[in-house]
């Protein structure tokens, strides 16, 4: 068997301390020894403390990239720092712990500080300056959660500051075409409309509402089946589950928000229809084509956190079994990748991007957002898995 590894690079000093767990994670993921399952509870409570672990790895609020073999722990990512938000917020109010609600709070409260003067958010591993629509919508997400919660107006100015910017930088068609990832549109951004449409709702612009639409029904038009056109980072390739996810989660939501039935409609069918490319085991494979066909070997860890969030919201708002179904067997499926019993803090209790840890999403990584997924959807699905 060949392998896509970066051993074929030198390796330098900072590598020296996430080699060896890379080591023995490879190994294991090379044997396919799967972990034994624990309690469903003990598996979701190593990943909040291993969230937790990230945001103390951030710097002055935000939360870490992840746990790399290039580098061990990186510094904190804003994109995702957005949403890790609410997930901390979910954690307060389900668990009734002030310090989660407390880290949510600090979150926001950074993602204003490194907010650019014109309301967008970038990446500073790309450009410092130049916004990016998907970045910004992330954190508008948080940014709405936290005013929500707290009513604080500094920070709901920063969320009206992005979304202002979001309906700026629209293009003639009321569409994002420019400042998105490799310069070209993505369906997925209707997870960026979902949260330019709930600052509409909560601070209503006839701009807000027609950006939102506008970037909504264009991702309708490239439906394919229950697949989407240009929904993959890149022009002409497969798009991973993490994005195909990504795009229907937006327009659930987004037709929960706007009470739009089409939109709904149209991720009911696409979640069935991503059903049929999942195992009894739980896998579903990382890449799947606009035609429905699997074209990958590995698991995107990710996107089956993020399928059992739809499939398991899809159960709660209309009671279908196969739904509730389909999100036990894709968690069951990544619980038996986390390692919840080792001593080395850095990686217990994380979900990896990939299973094998070399496929191709996230490879040798914990980004921080497959395990905030899998907390999400393990606090909407625990109960179903004791």
């Amino acid at each position: 068997m060949i392998l896509d590894l970066p051993f074929a690079l030198p390796f330098p000093a900072s590598l020296a301390l996430p080699l060896l767990p890379f080591a023995g994670i490879l190994k294991r993921d090379l044997l396919g020894f799967a972990f034994p399952q624990a309690a469903p509870r003990q598996h979701l409570e190593a990943a909040v403390d291993w969230l937790v672990r990230a945001h103390d790895r951030g710097e002055d609020g935000g939360v870490s990239y992840g746990y790399s073999l290039r580098g061990g722990w990186r510094p904190p990512y804003r994109e995702t720092s957005g949403y890790i938000a609410e997930t901390f917020f979910d954690l307060a109010r389900d668990l009734g712990t002030p310090d989660y609600r407390e880290r949510a709070i600090r979150i926001c409260r950074w993602l204003c500080r490194v907010q650019n003067p014109d309301g967008s958010i970038s990446n500073p591993a790309f450009d410092p300056t130049r916004g990016i629509v998907f970045d910004t919508g992330q954190v508008l997400h948080g940014l709405v959660r936290g005013f929500e919660e707290t009513g604080d107006e500094e920070i709901l100015k920063g969320a009206e500051r992005a979304g202002d910017w979001l309906t700026a930088i629209a293009d003639r068609d009321r569409r994002w075409t420019r400042n998105t990832h490799n310069r070209i549109p993505h369906v997925y951004n209707t997870r960026t409309a979902w949260a330019l449409a709930r600052l509409h709702k909560l601070r209503p612009t006839a701009d807000r509402e027609a950006v939102t639409r506008a970037n909504l029904d264009w991702a309708l038009s490239q439906k394919r089946g229950g697949y989407y056109d240009q929904n993959a980072f890149e022009v002409g390739v497969p798009p991973f589950t993490h994005t195909i996810a990504y795009a229907i989660r937006g327009l659930l939501e987004s037709g929960l928000v706007l009470e739009d039935q089409r939109y709904r409609d149209a991720a009911e069918d696409s979640a069935r229809v991503v059903i049929e490319r999942l195992r009894p085991n739980g896998f579903l494979p990382g890449e799947i084509d606009v035609d429905g066909t699997a074209r990958a070997t590995y698991c995107c860890l990710t996107g089956n956190c993020q399928m059992a969030i739809i499939w398991a919201r899809l159960h709660l708002l209309g009671g279908d079994p196969v739904f509730r179904r389909a999100a036990v067997d894709a968690l069951r499926y990544v619980m038996s990748w986390q390692d919840i019993a080792t001593r080395n803090q850095d990686v217990r209790g994380a979900i990896k991007g990939s299973q094998p840890v070399w496929g191709a999403y996230s490879r040798f990584t914990f980004p921080n957002w497959p395990t905030k997924f899998f907390v999400d959807a393990m606090l909407l699905s625990v109960e179903w898995l004791t």
